[in-house]
């Protein structure tokens, strides 16, 4: 059986959708896949960054994390993506990364490709439905395998959102960091979807 290549691709400025990240790396990992962790550059103002010191410590503490490029979408079988949920969207980081790939959609290499997403917000009803169903909205484009948790684990009944890993940080506050059901909702995340890529790459029996 051939080995899935996953890339997971997010944006984070708190660390929350970071969290997120690392625990849907290590399922995929445990799932048998081969693992690319990239996060997407930050493209807001110096200033703006370092007005929020947990921002700036973030930024800091990781900056020896790579940025993806275009090799690591055609790499994968499967592409994770996170982001934060801007009034209702993904992060303008993000989708700066994302709007490059203009060339390999026009070869048709993001075709065929497994997609899921997760996401964070500061407050319970602040966007995180729309923000993964907005980044579907270029999977379609791309001819992408759209693969949701959906309600398909116990894991899936804790934490209430079918379209992908979401987590509330509670504002600025009291914000928190993601629990551990959170996290091992992200890592059922990616589990699914390796098993969904392993399935369309190695093609289901017949019979």
């Amino acid at each position: 059986m051939t080995s899935v290549n996953v890339a997971i691709v997010y944006y984070s400025s708190l660390g929350n959708v970071h969290a997120l990240a690392h625990a849907a790396a290590e399922g995929a990992e445990k799932a048998g896949a081969r693992v690319r962790v990239r996060r997407v550059a930050e493209t807001a103002p110096a200033a703006a960054v370092a007005s929020n010191p947990a921002w700036e410590q973030y930024r800091t503490d990781h900056a020896d994390i790579p940025e993806p490029v275009h090799e690591d979408l055609v790499w994968a079988d499967a592409v994770l993506w996170g982001t934060p949920t801007r009034f209702g969207n993904p992060a303008s980081q993000l989708r700066a990364f994302i709007e490059t790939t203009g060339p390999l959609w026009a070869q048709g290499q993001l075709a065929g490709k497994v997609y899921s997403a997760f996401t964070s917000s500061n407050t319970a009803h602040g966007g995180q439905e729309s923000t993964i169903l907005a980044l579907a909205n270029t999977f379609y484009h791309w001819g992408g395998v759209i693969v949701p948790p959906g309600y398909t684990d116990p894991v899936q009944f804790q934490t209430g959102n079918p379209y992908g890993t979401s987590h509330v940080v509670g504002g600025p506050v009291s914000p928190s960091a993601p629990s551990e059901v959170t996290l091992q909702a992200a890592a059922y995340q990616a589990q699914r979807v390796v098993e969904v890529a392993q399935a369309l790459k190695n093609g289901r029996p017949t019979g």
